[in-house]
Parts: C-alpha cells; structure tokens; sequence
C-alpha cells in the first residue's frame, strides 16, 4: 500500500541527515571520540602506575618493619643497609610514578581535542 509522506517531514528528514552527516561535522565527532580514547588509556597508565606504587609502598613498608625488628634484635649492619633499600624502591617507584603521570599529561595535552 503507498502512502503519501508529507513533503514538510521529508524535508525535515533530509536536513537532519544533512547536518549530522557533513563532512566537518563526522570529522569533528571522530577527532572526539579519538581523543576521547587517548584521555582514557592516559588515565590507566595512571592508574597502573599508582596501583605499582602502592604495591612497592607495601613490600617497602614490610621489608622496613622485618629489618628494624631484626636490626633491633641483632644490631647486625645488614639489617640497616635493608633499609636504605627500601627507602631506595620507594623513592624509585614515586619517580617512576611521578615520570608516567607527566608522559600521560604531556601526550594529552598535545593531542588534537578536535
């Protein structure tokens, strides 16, 4: 059965696939969705790296506290020297987090936004 459609609503119909098809306007929205992505995978590797840090906060933390119990109980100097290693990985792993949140801001900065 054919069916007369108004030529208002065709008209309507034509001029939104218009707008929303343009070639500016699909390149804009890709640029967006792009960045979009990138914003993303830059908040993981923060993410990543500050679950990184917290995990070498941990073992740091317990490698200290068996250290000075054993350095308190034996006063052995290797017990001191376990120390500074753990001071060592932790100082390393903020550096390594600090270094990886600038990488992220720095590549989001300099992406196109759109």
């Amino acid at each position: 059965m054919p069916s007369n459609v108004d030529a208002q609503i065709i008209d309507v119909i034509n001029q939104v696939q218009k707008a929303t098809m343009a070639p500016q306007v699909v390149l804009t929205s890709g640029a967006g969705k792009a960045y979009q992505s990138v914003a993303q995978s830059a908040a993981i590797a923060i993410q990543d790296a500050a679950d990184a840090l917290r995990n070498v906060s941990t073992i740091a933390t317990t490698a200290s506290g068996v250290a000075m119990a054993q350095l308190l109980a034996t006063g052995e100097p290797k017990y001191a020297e376990a120390l500074v290693t753990a001071q060592g990985m932790m100082k390393s792993a903020t550096e390594d987090f600090a270094q990886i949140g600038a990488a992220a801001s720095t590549i989001l900065k300099n992406f196109p936004s759109g």
